[in-house]
């Protein structure tokens, strides 16, 4: 079997093109030894021979969409923490919200997070705002979203371990956390009441379009995993769904220089930022 286990080129780009048509995620030849890693497992569940049979599984089987969504959430990277990149949230406290506030905010600020994984960028956005003087009676609704169930679960589930906090200052673990079982702490309840989490997959135009109108779309560390023409559907979809003077927060490895947008690159004395033109 574990030759079997090898992902052929061919092999290699039936599943990514497979992945590809599902969610936008492109298995790049560099991921190759993670897929055959994580994947081994599930062709020895299915009784499957090899990855050739994998794809078809995928593709043709009743149970396969099921499998995709496993498949799915097994491949895509997790990668995040609280607090991660400072510079661009304190630009977002201090330059980002009251420049909402100069061209008019509604009653309620809503912060959309894009690949949200498990909750930790969601509930940094809670704890930065929860006591910003310009929310004095407004409401705050963080929408965390993500493809994969799993990593919703944990993130409603709102306990972590020392990895995810890696960038808290003592401080803010007694600020914002409370103990849990096992050494984790969890999120206050404070933090998590104006979060909310739910499914999405960004290149389904027609659920991102049920969304509210946003001010401000983090979206980190997302992007740099799709192809271009899927880059161009998603960032059509952020622009679609922010409001006239709403913003577009990206990883500090992503850009839009390649695609043709409405965005328009504003410098702010602590960092880049994309932002919708607002009317007038």
């Amino acid at each position: 079997m574990g030759e079997a286990r090898e992902l052929t080129p061919e092999q290699l780009r039936l599943l990514r093109d497979v992945l590809q048509e599902a969610c936008g995620f492109v298995l790049r030849e560099d991921l190759k030894f993670i897929a055959e890693r994580r994947l081994a497992p599930r062709l020895e569940a299915l009784g499957l021979r090899d990855f050739g049979s994998y794809q078809r599984y995928l593709r043709f089987d009743p149970r396969g969409k099921e499998e995709l969504a496993l498949a799915i959430d097994l491949l895509l990277p997790r990668e995040t923490y609280f607090f991660r990149e400072p510079a661009q949230l304190s630009t977002f406290v201090d330059e980002v919200v009251p420049r909402l506030f100069q061209h008019g905010v509604g009653r309620t600020l809503r912060v959309w997070s894009a690949g949200c994984s498990s909750g930790e960028e969601p509930y940094t956005v809670s704890m930065l705002l929860a006591e910003h003087p310009l929310l004095a009676g407004r409401e705050l609704d963080v929408l965390g979203t993500d493809l994969s169930q799993k990593a919703l679960a944990a993130a409603r589930h709102a306990e972590y371990g020392p990895s995810a906090l890696r960038a808290t200052s003592p401080r803010q673990r007694e600020r914002f956390f409370e103990p849990a079982e096992q050494g984790r702490v969890r999120v206050k309840r404070a933090y998590r009441e104006s979060v909310r989490f739910g499914w999405l997959n960004l290149v389904d135009a027609r659920g991102a379009g049920l969304l509210p109108p946003m001010d401000v779309i983090f979206c980190r560390n997302v992007l740099i995993y799709f192809d271009a023409e899927t880059r161009r559907r998603v960032v059509q979809l952020f622009s679609e769904r922010l409001r006239d003077g709403g913003y577009l927060l990206l990883g500090h490895a992503e850009n839009l220089f390649s695609l043709s947008t409405k965005f328009e690159l504003v410098q702010l004395s602590g960092d880049l930022v994309y932002r919708k033109p607002p009317l007038g």
